[in-house]
């Protein structure tokens, strides 16, 4: 019998009677624990952050730019923006931050987001943390039982999602404007707009639900054409899903940074034109 294959007591889960016979807890030889601490690391600092900004309540708006954590407004007491995102459906009973109305669309479609399932579930769960590391859990339900089950609103976020980036595509157009409200004019936010608008878009767009949409319930592709380009169209951004996905965090990170430090007077927008 070969090292590391001898027979285990049957201690339930992975370690069942039904499963390989290893006693190893893993035969992997390679620093498989990089890749979801990493993951942790990196998701854990966004939390962070993004809690910090939104229960902050200030400095979320510098004219013409308004922090895509605080977009679309909601609540009666938020800043003035003229011409912008300004949509007082919530009046002055709400105490808390305004961000909180808005963010929990986002944030919903992410963390149902196929991807992130895997990112979290294993650099947060354990479960399982790598590829061939056994997880530690002895009982594994998947995603039929409260919480997990709610990840079957992923379709549901992802109509949010589009509405929202609708919105911050708004916002970008808005930001080619100067502190006046002159049109015409690009600064350096402006770019940083730019950036994350199209990272949204192709993360967004990247969703497996989106390619489910375009073309999943199509039976002759050769009848629908024009779904078809679309749903090759979206296959090639879903195979970038991981990458747009990191890329998009951290990009609406930036340009919520970007507008605290304008609007907190720590630096000055340059002007391009």
């Amino acid at each position: 019998m070969a090292t590391g294959t001898e027979p285990h007591p049957n201690s339930g889960g992975v370690r069942s009677g039904t499963r390989a016979a290893i006693a190893a807890p893993h035969l992997r030889t390679d620093r498989w624990w990089l890749a979801p601490a990493a993951t942790t690391a990196g998701l854990l600092a966004f939390v962070v952050y993004s809690a910090w900004r939104a229960f902050t309540n200030a400095d979320y708006y510098a004219a013409p730019y308004v922090s895509p954590f605080y977009s679309p407004c909601l609540a009666e007491k938020c800043e003035t923006m003229r011409a912008g995102p300004n949509w007082e459906i919530f009046g002055g009973w709400w105490p808390l931050s305004p961000a909180i109305l808005i963010l929990i669309f986002p944030l919903g479609f992410r963390l149902t987001c196929y991807y992130y399932r895997k990112a979290y579930y294993r650099g947060f769960w354990a479960s399982p943390p790598a590829c061939a590391v056994a997880e530690p859990h002895k009982k594994y339900s998947g995603e039929t039982r409260f919480p997990l089950i709610l990840q079957n609103l992923h379709r549901y976020f992802f109509y949010a999602a589009i509405l929202v980036a609708g919105i911050l595509t708004y916002d970008t157009v808005l930001a080619f404007r100067d502190e006046h409200y002159a049109w015409g004019h690009m600064g350096l936010g402006t770019l940083v707009f730019l950036v994350n608008i199209v990272l949204i878009w192709a993360y967004t767009l990247s969703c497996h639900s989106c390619r489910h949409i375009v073309g999943g319930q199509l039976k002759h592709f050769s009848k629908h054409p024009v779904r078809y380009r679309a749903w090759r169209l979206v296959g090639k951004l879903n195979a970038r899903h991981m990458l747009l996905a990191w890329a998009s965090l951290v990009s609406v990170a930036l340009a919520d940074f970007y507008v605290y430090l304008v609007a907190s007077g720590a630096f000055d927008d340059p002007r391009l034109f």
